[in-house]
């Protein structure tokens, strides 16, 4: 579980194809305190540490996960940077809003546009997730937790202030790109109520 707060930005330093996608990422948390088989949101995907070394860890992605998220559209190469985020734990402040880190399919970015010392960032999601956007809601993008602006059907935007887009990769973003995009757990299960009184339970 995760809160969509982002607190490091990790770099890919190394990829290598074995079976599974094997990625080592650099870090500033301090390794020394990560157990091997943590969980560790990288761009909003909650992934595994299966090796540890100073200022950096390793995890494993199966073909199911990068074929489900923008690693599939990115391709993680070196160089790459993550929004990082270590899984919460009780007594830590839930400064966003609960974030699984399993992703629901991938917006891509329509437009970026500069509003003052702000950014303006629409978004196309995927058509059957749409529904579960709202204005004023949460949802996560890259694994950060953004506040929705407004709605137009299967677009929505949101506002970057500066200290989010030099907290998070989010200073990068670019027309085009795709994006990690989880929907909101309270949202999925209004949805899943107002489903099932419709059909009478």
């Amino acid at each position: 579980m995760f809160t969509g707060i982002i607190t490091d930005i990790g770099t890919v330093t190394r990829v290598a194809q074995a079976g599974d996608l094997r990625a080592r990422i650099t870090t500033r948390y301090d390794t020394s305190g990560i157990d091997i088989g943590a969980s560790i949101a990288c761009d909003g995907i909650c992934l595994t540490a299966v090796a540890l070394g100073p200022e950096w860890f390793e995890v494993d992605i199966s073909a199911e996960t990068v074929s489900k998220t923008a690693i599939g559209d990115q391709r993680w190469t070196e160089g790459k940077r993550l929004n990082l985020e270590r899984a919460l734990r009780v007594g830590d402040e839930l400064g966003g809003h609960i974030v699984s880190g399993h992703v629901d399919g991938i917006a891509r970015v329509v437009s970026v546009t500069r509003e003052g010392d702000s950014t303006r960032v629409r978004f196309r999601a995927p058509d059957h997730l749409a529904g579960f956007i709202a204005p004023k809601g949460s949802v996560a993008l890259n694994g950060t937790s953004l506040t929705v602006n407004e709605v137009d059907g299967a677009e929505f935007g949101v506002n970057l202030i500066p200290h989010t887009k030099q907290a998070t990769t989010w200073g990068d973003v670019r027309e085009g790109d795709a994006v990690n995009l989880e929907i909101d757990t309270l949202a999925r299960y209004v949805a899943r109520l107002r489903e099932w009184g419709a059909t009478g339970g």
